[in-house]
């Protein structure tokens, strides 16, 4: 939707102004510090930006039944090992918003908690995930102490070594400490803490900005005393976190206190003279990046998503409410930015995020950055422990993640609905140096069949065996179908493994769904074959051994997976004369496609130009797909089974895998161009034009 003159004009001078600040000589401190003062003043100045697009509501994509199902990519709860010694030090944030308080009684209604907010989030536009949902630990009320004894567990088990509480104190008076009071009193609870003074005013937005105030701070020197003073008791605790031997106490906006060199002196002072020695005190990098030491602090924290402005993906969403009016930006970009920043001459501990969507809490006007995946959060975390603090002293070795329950702003390590324990997974994977891998080459790959007629079963089984090549075989099929595919694979004498899914989504479900967890297991190469027959047609059975031979002649085998490994930027092998252009049934598969690209964050489809691989036979790099396994769909979106010939989701996907692996920066050629071989064209006999 385009913007109107009004808007087109305030952006135009809003990107003038943005402009000429860039230009003044100034530290990026003050740069922060001024920008910061600008948008409290005058965010009406602010433009809006781009508008989505808006669709017939009729065929608008979304869930209609629950929200509450898994998606591709849902991990369970799983046991695992973690590097002794601890590569670094995890922290991650921690909210204590989930009890009620007579304060929020009366500002937002009796009984509210935050999970208020969570539970009333609608989706605003297709692919967006709302609403988040918990999973093992539920709806959760933080004055049951066990549920804070498990969350330690979980997290623990998971590698996060201490929990950072926001911590809210105005002149003296505390809000939400409930939890953190009985964290101390509990012995049995082990995982580290530490505290973020969260001192900015608690306003209606939800933003902490000058507007609507429900409660404010009191910043002096009196109220510096009082705090230090009221907070002792957590930093004598054993378990708290301490670094080089000094306690950490962080605070949010340093930029609020009247003289922050001061209040550090002060804090520092009573800590000596009251028995508990030197304190490290760093400040949290959400709205300012000033050198720690020019405001008498030892540290900086990075909080991303903040302070970084990744592009901006708006205009290309479908709405599903024609008013919104939030902003949607690229996750990806924000881990790329982050990932690498070079560490500066200060002390600085990294910070990673799992994701941010904050549409809970600010209905049809949210911040949503789309395309955060728990394998690139994965990369992320490994990238910061691993290279960043790669020269980091071991005591200084911390990296905080932003968050583990912020469940009404999206940044939630906790399992939740759609995707388990999946951020859990990838963020104890991160503290290894290396990922598992298998090495595709002529004495291992992966095969993966999806197995709906046994006896096209049995012959692609006799089929590999005379390649004899030592795959390792994955066959999805239907549960009903499950002992007949037993049967075939004990009468050939191979040795497999038989997983059931439902029957929906035909052969390229079940493959999304094994491949995600290949990729994770370390397998790089797959062949993909399925039982194709294609009953609608009289050559259907010719159409599959045509594309069978092609990618599984045991001539070509070692052929292909040496091309593989001889260039890594292989992605996909199709077989010859079936990679046929995109506008091949386009019509039926158009809006699908055109959707997908959208929720994989890859650029739009060009059916004159693209192609696809008909048949969706192929041998594939695993990481090549990537954006669709990372895009985590939903099973609700492939249509339930009737013999459809064309125009389903399935069929949609079967048109992306070549475009995904583009995005990827992955190559796509032919089985005998993979071998050297020349192909002949002819026209394409299992298809029409549209």
């Amino acid at each position: 939707m385009s913007l109107t003159l009004p808007e087109r004009l305030r952006s135009a001078v809003f990107d003038c102004l943005r402009q000429a600040f860039r230009l003044l000589p100034m530290s990026q401190g003050t740069r922060d510090r001024w920008r910061q003062r600008f948008l409290g003043r005058f965010p009406g100045l602010v433009p809006s930006g781009p508008r989505g697009q808006h669709g017939q509501l009729a065929n608008l994509r979304r869930a209609r039944i629950r929200s509450d199902s898994p998606a591709l990519g849902h991990v369970p709860y799983r046991r695992g090992t973690l590097p002794s010694p601890m590569p670094a030090t995890l922290v991650a944030f921690y909210l204590p918003q989930f009890h009620t308080i007579p304060e929020n009684d009366a500002w937002w209604g009796a009984g509210f908690t935050e999970w208020r907010n969570v539970a009333r989030a609608l989706p605003q536009f297709e692919g967006h995930a709302q609403p988040r949902l918990p999973a093992d630990l539920g709806w959760y009320d933080l004055r049951n102490r066990q549920v804070m004894r498990d969350q330690a567990r979980i997290a623990a088990d998971y590698g996060v070594g201490a929990f950072c509480f926001y911590f809210y104190w105005f002149g003296g008076k505390t809000l939400l400490e409930l939890p953190l009071e009985q964290w101390l009193a509990d012995e049995s609870i082990t995982l580290s803490f530490c505290l973020c003074w969260a001192n900015e005013n608690w306003s209606r937005r939800w933003d902490g900005r000058e507007h609507d105030i429900l409660i404010g701070q009191r910043h002096d020197s009196d109220d510096d005393l009082a705090f230090i003073a009221y907070v002792a008791r957590y930093l004598r605790d054993p378990r708290y976190l301490r670094v080089d031997g000094k306690p950490l106490l962080l605070v949010y906006r340093p930029g609020l206190l009247p003289d922050a060199a001061a209040t550090a002196g002060r804090w520092r002072r009573w800590c000596r003279d009251n028995g508990i020695g030197e304190i490290t005190i760093a400040y949290v990098q959400g709205f300012e990046r000033p050198d720690p030491r020019q405001i008498g602090f030892d540290a900086a924290v990075e909080f991303p998503p903040n302070l970084s402005s990744p592009t901006n993906l708006t205009g290309r969403q479908r709405l599903l409410n024609p008013d919104y009016n939030g902003r949607v930006l690229d996750w990806r970009e924000l881990a790329a930015d982050y990932a690498s920043r070079p560490m500066p001459a200060h002390r600085l501990f990294p910070a990673v995020n799992c994701g941010w969507d904050n549409e809970p809490r600010r209905p049809g006007q949210g911040r949503t950055y789309l395309h955060a995946s728990p394998r690139a959060y994965r990369d992320w975390l490994r990238q910061t422990v691993h290279a960043r603090l790669a020269n980091v002293p071991a005591h200084d070795r911390l990296v905080f993640i932003n968050a583990w329950n912020e469940w009404a702003e999206g940044a939630v390590l906790e399992p939740d609905a759609r995707l388990g324990h999946a951020w859990l997974q990838a963020t104890r994977d991160a503290l290894h140096q290396e990922l598992p891998t298998r090495q595709g080459h002529a004495g291992h790959a992966c095969v993966v069949i999806h197995a709906w007629y046994p006896d096209v079963f049995a012959e692609l089984l006799q089929e590999l065996r005379q390649v004899d090549a030592g795959f390792r075989i994955v066959v999805t099929t239907s549960p009903e179908l499950v002992p007949a595919m037993h049967a075939v694979a004990s009468r050939a004498g191979t040795d497999l493994e038989i997983i059931e899914y439902e029957n929906r989504g035909r052969d390229i479900l079940p493959f999304l769904h094994v491949a995600g967890r290949l990729l994770d297991e370390g397998e790089q190469i797959v062949l993909k074959l399925h039982t194709k027959r294609s009953l609608h047609r009289p050559d259907g059975g010719s159409w599959r051994r045509e594309l069978v031979g092609s990618l599984l002649s045991a001539e070509r085998v070692p052929g292909i997976l040496g091309a593989f490994a001889a260039d890594s930027t292989l992605g996909l092998v199709a077989p010859e004369g079936h990679v046929q252009p995109l506008n091949f049934y386009w019509g039926a598969n158009e809006d699908a496609a055109r959707y997908l690209a959208v929720r994989a964050g890859i650029d739009p489809p060009d059916a004159e130009r693209d192609e696809f691989i008909a048949g969706s036979m192929f041998w594939v790099r695993l990481e090549a797909l990537r954006p669709l396994l990372d895009a985590h769909l939903d099973e609700w979106e492939f249509e339930p089974e009737s013999g459809q010939v064309d125009g389903t989701f399935a069929h949609a996907l079967e048109r992306m895998f070549i475009l995904a692996a583009r995005h990827a920066g992955y190559r796509t050629i032919t089985a005998a161009a993979a071998v050297g071989e020349d192909a002949v064209s002819r026209p394409y006999p299992y298809a029409k034009r549209s």
